[in-house]
This record gives structure tokens, sequence and C-alpha cells, in this order.
């Protein structure tokens, strides 16, 4: 039986290749599955024989220790770095929630007066 080794939602596409290429070394037998088209699957990399646990465990645990090690010197980018690189993704969800709270409060508004 398939059993879950790493999750992959939320982890940078350079990190799931180092990860992909240090099991792919070790020659740990795995599978992987996506997001899906919306978005709200589980991305993960998953065993296929549940007893190869133990030592996938392991050589993943190394794997991410040297990832570690190799990310500590790299600059951590700030939040207005980030809205500088994607600021229609940030403008579409300060609207979305502008939105969501306008719906919400609007039977309110009337209320107090």
């Amino acid at each position: 039986m398939a059993k879950l080794l790493f999750r992959l939602n939320g982890v940078t596409d350079e990190e799931a290749d180092y990860v992909r290429q240090g099991l792919d070394d070790a020659g740990v037998h795995y599978y992987e599955t996506s997001q899906g088209r919306w978005g709200i699957s589980l991305a993960a990399i998953w065993l296929r024989d549940e007893s190869d646990y133990p030592e996938a465990r392991e050589v993943l645990d190394r794997i991410q220790a040297q990832w570690s090690e190799l990310m500590k010197d790299q600059p951590v980018p700030t939040m207005v770095q980030r809205i500088r690189e994607r600021p229609a993704s940030v403008l579409m969800a300060l609207i979305a929630i502008a939105g969501i709270l306008g719906l919400t409060l609007l039977p309110f508004i009337g209320v107090f007066r």
C-alpha cells in the first residue's frame, strides 16, 4: 500500500526538484500526485511500498538537512519584494478581500441608524 513521504503543497519548485533528484540518486521508488486543476488536491511524493518508509524517511531527512544548509545563506525576500514580483496577484487578493468584507457587512449598514 502507498505511504505519504513528502507534501509538495507550498514547496518551491527548486526544493521539490532537489528532493526528487535526491530520492532518484538514492534509488527510492516513488510516485507523485499533483494539486489538480483547481489546486485543492494533495500534491505529494508517495512511496509505492509502505515497507520502504523507514529507509526513505532517513534519505529524505538527509536531503532536507542538505537543502537547509544550501538555503541558509540565501536572502529571504521581504513582503515588499514579493508584492513587486506579483502585483496583479496582490491587487486581485485585495479586491477579493474588499468584496467579501463588503458583502459581509452590507446587511448591517442600515441597522444602526
